[in-house]
């Protein structure tokens, strides 16, 4: 009885913010998925066609495909470097909360300041390529070649890697002192002490923060918008820049078809990854 009023407390606890997603997610994704199946001129059923339409497309493909490419690069590359970074903050007592406050200052510098940072830097005319002729190296109109790409990748990373370091020394300073002290009495060294113990002990937080970077992950096509406005160099044409272009033409049947290909994309792969965590 007592379990059940427990229960019921829970619930009406939740019951708010769960009406708040229910109106303001669930409901709106729902008219989305609907909107799918129909055209957006005559209102009438097309069934699959919107589906067959989008997966034609040129222009999705692209996006598609530059977009999977840019998780594929970045989200390995900013988990292990924060994991990397976490580490060695922990281990240097001194000066850490300084240091975790350096890497997070990326995340506090406005969208639009980002945005001059990128312009004053990888410019036709900019810091980068001024530097590069002091060593007779030629530069290049970094944000109009595939070196974009490689840009992208980079502003990504800098302005998320502070924020995962904190979340990998909030998992590191979870685990027990004991545990390594007792595997350094038994003659582990470092590296054993790393992956029998810390990695293990962070499978949790792991999976916390691929998550976290993959929905960060979107967020990058401000700056590139910014940028290079709507059509930019292909190597950085994403999906966003797509819906964006469909929503200004009033393609709205392509857009909720292609949104909900996505929407089934990422939750797949994040119960994908909740799966392989649970089994380890």
């Amino acid at each position: 009885m007592k379990s059940r009023k427990r229960e019921l407390k829970g619930l009406l606890f939740l019951l708010p913010s769960l009406i708040g997603a229910g109106i303001f997610w669930m409901i709106p994704f729902g008219d989305v998925v609907r909107r799918s199946f129909f055209s957006a001129v005559s209102g009438t059923f097309t069934g699959w066609k919107n589906y067959a339409t989008v997966i034609e497309n040129q222009a999705f493909r692209l996006a598609a495909g530059n977009t999977l490419r840019f998780f594929a690069v970045c989200i390995p590359i900013l988990v292990v470097l924060s994991l990397l970074i976490a580490v060695l903050l922990t281990k240097r007592k001194k000066g850490m909360q300084l240091l975790k406050s350096m890497f997070l200052l990326p995340m506090a510098i406005p969208v639009a300041s980002v945005v001059i940072l990128w312009k004053v830097l990888f410019h036709d005319q900019g810091l980068l390529n001024h530097l590069l002729s002091f060593i007779s190296i030629r530069g290049t109109d970094w944000m109009n070649t595939d070196a974009s790409f490689g840009v992208l990748v980079f502003s990504y990373i800098w302005r998320n890697l502070g924020y995962d370091i904190v979340l990998w020394a909030a998992g590191l300073g979870a685990i027990p002192g004991a545990l390594y002290d007792a595997a350094r009495v038994d003659g582990a060294g470092e590296w054993k002490c790393f992956f029998c113990i810390t990695l293990p002990n962070l499978l949790p937080a792991m999976f916390t923060i691929v998550v976290l970077s993959l929905l960060n992950g979107f967020k990058v096509f401000r700056e590139a918008y910014l940028v290079a406005g709507d059509y930019p160099q292909n190597s950085m044409y994403l999906l966003q820049h797509l819906f964006n272009n469909w929503y200004r033409d009033l393609a709205l049947d392509k857009m909720a078809a292609a949104a909900v290909m996505t929407a089934v994309l990422i939750l797949g792969l994040i119960l994908i990854l909740q799966k392989l965590w649970d089994r380890n």
